[in-house]
């Protein structure tokens, strides 16, 4: 059985680019077992020929691989520290921001940044760069169309400015959508956007190895502008973060150490 898998996921990373071996093993596993017994095929080796015949169940798999859960103001408390003290900080003496929100999912995250952006901080020039692995999950966030679940932590008065609601769905304003702009990112394989101002990359860490982690927020420290902040989410506490080039900011914040000459 193990060999099986590891079988599988080599020819999956082949295929992707994806990496499982750099996701938590068991949890990876149980969940693209499940999958896989779900649509009726008793071993990996089958499982795999029908994903190459078969584009709906492989876009299927994909999305499974992903872990596309996520809100506007999740975990509002912290939204309150990044309008208060964050955004203040990373603007004191520019006019201008680049801000990437990492494994964004549906879009949530991005467009809750573009909204504070609008209401806060309009004198700031704001660029926002939203990235996923999943093709299909970006997709989706381009759509900007939602459940009021998402919505549940959102400012009320953001919710009744910037949605229209039919059929108990709620549409994001045109005007919100185009600040925010999509790609494409492999967290553990591609090349990371340089000089960002702001890093929001929450419950998503928890999912990947140390080993993967420790790689993750190596990069992420040299992309961050010196003085740049990294957002993590609330189960996601760097203990040593100085071996990647950051220091405590606030909970669940960090700063890149400025320094022109350390190498991490």
């Amino acid at each position: 059985m193990a060999e099986e898998y590891y079988r599988f996921i080599t020819k999956i990373k082949k295929k992707t680019g994806i990496d499982l071996r750099l996701y938590k093993e068991n949890q990876m596993k149980r969940r693209i077992t499940s999958l896989r017994n779900k649509r009726g095929f008793h071993n990996f080796d089958t499982y795999y020929e029908a994903l190459l015949q078969d584009s709906a169940l492989f876009n299927e798999f994909i999305d499974r691989l992903t872990i596309n859960v996520s809100e506007f103001y999740r975990n509002p408390k912290r939204w309150d520290v990044l309008q208060r003290e964050v955004i203040p900080y990373l603007t004191k003496d520019k006019s201008n921001i680049f801000i990437w929100s990492a494994a964004c999912s549906t879009g949530e995250e991005p467009y809750s940044i573009a909204m504070m952006m609008r209401e806060h901080f309009p004198h700031i020039q704001t660029e926002i760069l939203a990235t996923d692995i999943d093709e299909n999950i970006l997709k989706k966030a381009k759509e900007g169309i939602y459940h009021e679940q998402s919505l549940k932590d959102l400012p009320r008065s953001f919710k009744q400015k910037y949605f229209r609601t039919k059929h108990n769905l709620f549409y994001l304003d045109p005007t919100i959508k185009q600040k925010v702009t999509f790609r494409k990112h492999n967290l553990l394989a591609d090349l990371y956007p340089k000089q960002v101002d702001l890093i929001v990359c929450r419950n998503v860490l928890i999912y990947f190895t140390d080993e993967a982690k420790e790689k993750i927020y190596r990069q992420f420290g040299k992309s961050l502008n010196n003085n740049g902040i990294l957002f993590v989410g609330s189960t996601e506490q760097i203990f040593n973060p100085n071996q990647y080039g950051l220091e405590l900011f606030d909970t669940f914040f960090y700063q890149r150490i400025n320094t022109q000459n350390k190498e991490y």
